[in-house]
């Protein structure tokens, strides 16, 4: 739906009436904002010694058919609010634009709020004054001209789109080649969508933040543009009309609440603000339950074709080897909709579902399944039922998921709901499961419903509505087990912030690096820093053994090895045995996880930068003591620096993932000292302060 209404019963005119004339800069902590006479943006900050963004940029523009719109500034005000955000300054400045027939008053309101300095929160309205309606086809906001830095002229960048490529979430910008990502948060391809709508750019001295932040998803993109050996990368906040809106004369629309921050460092703070502000709009972050942290072990080493004597008889091993948790995976359904027991590995039905999970709880272990909603097979008896739980386009056609050949439910439909309240309570209470895994990227979002059986006037309400159905399962499961973890594992997506809410257990998502398992941690430890970060299987990362990725970052360790044999089903590399030699490391992975359980540490921020500082450097702090992952990615180093130490203390160091004894380091007035050990391709060190 489109923002419209009429001018005169608007609510920003009311805060107009009531606010106070003012001329001269818009400050909010170190970013300072100037509106020039013709309405363009000039943002500065004090943080660097260059200008981060090219000065007089438009900052905000209605799309309109057949006119080039230039305002002039009419008037300025401002004054003080109290809301939801909190204390604050409303700043309003209003121009207008006529192009021939085509008259447009424009509305900037920018809120610098207490709580957020060098952040502001921002929208736009605008009025059509015309005699006539004029066509709409979208708009822009939060437009800025990010300037390359020097003497390094690459920029680093958080990107949250989410699509096929599965690409890494953190981007660096550099010279030679022209770059463009649209970064919609719509569905860019048929299982892929949503995302986190915000845009981090930032360079060695300083960095700039941008986004919206609704309370629900909005289908919307945030472009960056570099030109090949360009000086500046173009961002923005883009609304597209699926067909243009016509604005009646003295109608409005208003953009988006969007956000604008300035912040030195690399993008971990500045997400983490962002994290604060969504929570002010009522997305707020979970704190896990105490068993979201254990480690796992999952059954998809044996894969579909799973037998139930492979997965009972390897839990001995399980249990020896210190996993709490045990996971029934894909495969035990007759189809994606139809989620009764294939009788083909369940002969006797629940029954013998029921022995297997009690199997898990006689080993002391915790058992959670595995579970792709919305997600139906055509021909399914579900779908033979309830024919009109089905997303349809405009054609009147089902949305495909290709991954699973399957037809996307709507989660808004009455009968997809009754039916995933009725599992909920089956895999919960009937079979005794204590948590659920959430998988398929299908779940990250949805296109918009053209099903007549639903709501065609309004075809994107399953998009900003879609969370609710992930808080339907989080409420129900919760409603049977009151410390039920679920698991959210939206694969190679980046994640919906609008889902992390119904989640007590984030993923690395299926991997295609180690760098995606650190990187994708770090982004979801700094938005949701009390939610469980589980690291994904070991073998999918680099060398399928990379357990230092894994413990250096604070992720829940797991793993899906078979044992004593394979599965003959499986092929390849998918074989997942237990060797000697991997079980000796997997003991040693497992005994530092317990020890440490740096799951629960707190990541420091702003000591090191993970685009511009080498080696990759990661640090937490846990009960006084400080914890540091060097990962030399590239080429080895001789020497590591520990930052964020207490000025003149004295430290024991280890390696504590090879169990050496690396002597001590006294911190210098700056919290700094270096450590003259090799790193080749990564290095766990504990800090102690000395007695």
């Amino acid at each position: 739906m489109h923002s419209i209404k009429n001018v005169f019963s608007g609510i920003s005119i009311a805060l107009l009436f009531s606010a106070c004339s003012y001329s001269g800069p818009i400050k909010s902590g170190d970013l300072v904002l100037e509106v020039g006479d013709n309405m363009d943006i000039t943002l500065t900050t004090g943080l660097a010694d260059t200008p981060i963004v090219r000065p007089a940029t438009s900052f905000s523009e209605i799309l309109v058919d057949g006119a080039e719109l230039e305002y002039v500034k009419t008037s300025s005000s401002r004054k003080s609010v109290n809301d939801n955000f909190g204390k604050g300054t409303l700043y309003i400045i209003e121009g207008e634009s006529v192009s021939g027939d085509v008259h447009i008053r424009k509305q900037l309101q920018f809120t610098a709020y207490d709580e957020f300095p060098s952040y502001l929160v921002s929208k736009v309205v605008y009025t059509n004054l015309s005699d006539k309606p004029v066509s709409v086809k979208g708009w822009t906001s939060e437009k800025f001209e990010v300037v390359n830095g020097e003497p390094d002229p690459v920029l680093w960048s958080f990107q949250g789109q989410s699509t096929a490529e599965r690409a890494d979430w953190l981007i660096p910008l550099g010279e030679g080649a022209d770059f463009y990502q649209k970064n919609y948060m719509g569905q860019n391809n048929s299982d892929y969508g949503g995302g986190i709508p915000v845009i981090v750019l930032w360079r060695k001295d300083a960095g700039i933040i941008t986004g919206h932040i609704q309370p629900t998803p909005e289908l919307v993109s945030l472009p960056v543009s570099k030109k090949k050996d360009g000086d500046v990368t173009e961002i923005s906040v883009l609304k597209e009309y699926d067909t243009p809106v016509q604005l009646a004369q003295s109608e409005t629309i208003e953009t988006y609440t969007t956000f604008t921050g300035v912040f030195k460092g690399d993008c971990f703070s500045p997400l983490r603000t962002y994290s604060g502000l969504l929570a002010k709009v009522g997305v707020v972050m979970p704190e896990s339950e105490p068993s979201a942290f254990e480690p796992s072990w999952c059954a998809w080493g044996y894969a579909r074709k799973f037998t139930i004597d492979e997965i009972v008889g390897t839990l001995p091993k399980v249990k020896e080897l210190g996993f709490k948790w045990a996971t029934l995976d894909d495969g035990y359904q007759i189809a994606e909709g139809d989620w009764d027991l294939t009788k083909e590995r369940f002969p006797r039905g629940d029954e013998d579902m029921k022995y297997m999970v009690d199997k898990f709880h006689e080993y002391g272990l915790k058992a959670e399944l595995w579970w792709a909603p919305l997600a139906a097979d055509p021909g399914t008896e579900f779908l033979k039922k309830y024919p009109d739980a089905l997303i349809l386009d405009k054609e009147g056609n089902p949305e495909y998921i290709t991954w699973w050949d399957s037809w996307f439910l709507s989660p808004l439909d009455t009968n997809v709901r009754k039916e995933t309240v009725r599992l909920v309570k089956k895999f919960m209470d009937d079979y005794g499961f204590d948590g659920l895994k959430l998988d398929g990227q299908h779940m990250n979002g949805v296109a918009p419903d053209y099903n007549p059986a639903h709501h065609p006037d309004d075809p994107e309400k399953d998009v900003r509505e879609l969370p609710t159905y992930f808080k339907l399962i989080f409420d129900t499961a919760k409603s049977v087990k009151k410390d039920a973890v679920i698991q959210y594992c939206p694969c190679g997506d980046c994640f919906s912030v609008y889902h992390l809410p119904y989640t007590n257990k984030t993923v690395s998502s299926d991997p295609e690096s180690s760098w995606q398992i650190r990187h994708k941690g770090y982004v979801l430890r700094a938005i949701a820093p009390k939610t469980a970060y589980y690291g994904d299987h070991i073998e999918l990362s680099d060398g399928r053994d990379d357990w230092q990725t894994q413990l250096g970052i604070g992720a829940v360790i797991g793993t899906k090895f078979t044992w004593p044999k394979d599965n003959p089903y499986v092929k390849g590399n998918e074989k997942c045995l237990l060797t000697p030699e991997k079980e000796a490391m997997m003991k040693n992975a497992i005994g530092i996880y317990n020890d440490k359980m740096l799951s629960l540490g707190e990541y420091v921020p702003g000591l090191y930068d993970i685009g511009f500082d080498y080696p990759e450097t990661h640090a937490i702090a846990k009960d006084g003591n400080m914890y540091y992952a060097f990962y030399a990615k590239t080429s080895p180093v001789s020497s590591v620096e520990l930052r964020g130490l207490e000025s003149g203390k004295t430290y024991s160091v280890s390696d504590y993932y090879n169990h050496k004894d690396l002597g001590t380091v006294t911190a210098g007035a700056d919290g700094k000292a270096t450590l003259s050990v090799p790193v080749e391709k990564a290095l766990l060190v504990e800090a102690v302060p000395a007695e």
